[in-house]
């Protein structure tokens, strides 16, 4: 199964009053392991960027400038993602984002059922607690000591991390489940362990067995172990 854990930086907070991303990272899943394969891109927002949204990130018109546009990239980030399932912190802002940047394009719209939302899972799984990015890398000691600034490729690492941790930890599925039929690595499901072909040879001495017996003599014929 391939999915694409993905994150944005922006100008803001809404789409329909003129913020525009100016960053996306991603990162591959196959399996639920790094395939190593990421797409990254700076963006041109083509305005200003308020002090607000550049004290988060640190991506500033004069570096921004001479980035590609949206326009330009749009199809590119489409052909990397596919079809996959996107794996995304509070997917409704990123996915707003995307979702408006397309349709100024005029290119397809990512349904919102291809998104898998992380912090839903974290606030499922932890009701009550704090379920910021940085809040679940100190519940999972995952090292997150490189994010002093938001940065939407090293998020997405940080988040590759995180969603392994959510779903069940981080080794991979090696399909020794017994529910019948062949995982994705071949192995049979349905496998059930066989009898030895002969059996293994007893681990005490004569001396042993010859003690235990008298010891179960001296108890009388009540003892638990002549019963049964």
């Amino acid at each position: 199964m391939r999915e694409i854990v993905l994150d944005t930086e922006t100008t803001g907070f809404d789409p329909e009053t003129g913020d525009r991303i100016v960053e996306i990272g991603a990162v591959e899943l196959l399996g639920h392991m790094a395939t190593g394969k990421t797409y990254h891109q700076y963006i041109n927002p083509e305005r200003a960027m308020p002090d607000e949204a550049f004290q988060v990130h640190g991506l500033g018109d004069d570096f921004l400038r001479d980035k590609p546009k949206f326009a330009q990239v749009g199809q590119a980030f489409l052909d990397f993602i596919g079809d996959a399932k996107l794996v995304i912190h509070n997917a409704a802002f990123d996915i707003k984002f995307l979702n408006s940047e397309l349709k100024w394009m005029g290119l397809p719209q990512i349904p919102w059922a291809q998104a898998i939302d992380t912090l839903e899972i974290a606030r499922k799984r932890f009701p009550g607690s704090p379920a910021s990015l940085d809040a679940l890398c100190r519940r999972f000691n995952i090292d997150n000591s490189s994010r002093t600034l938001h940065g939407a490729l090293l998020d997405s690492e940080i988040l590759a991390e995180v969603y392994l941790e959510l779903i069940g930890g981080r080794q991979p599925d090696f399909g020794l489940s017994t529910s019948g039929g062949k995982s994705d690595t071949g192995v049979d499901g349905g496998w059930t362990p066989r009898p030895r072909p002969a059996p293994l040879p007893p681990r005490i001495s004569e001396q042993e067995a010859a003690a235990h017996a008298e010891f179960i003599e001296k108890l009388g014929s009540d003892a638990l172990w002549l019963k049964g």
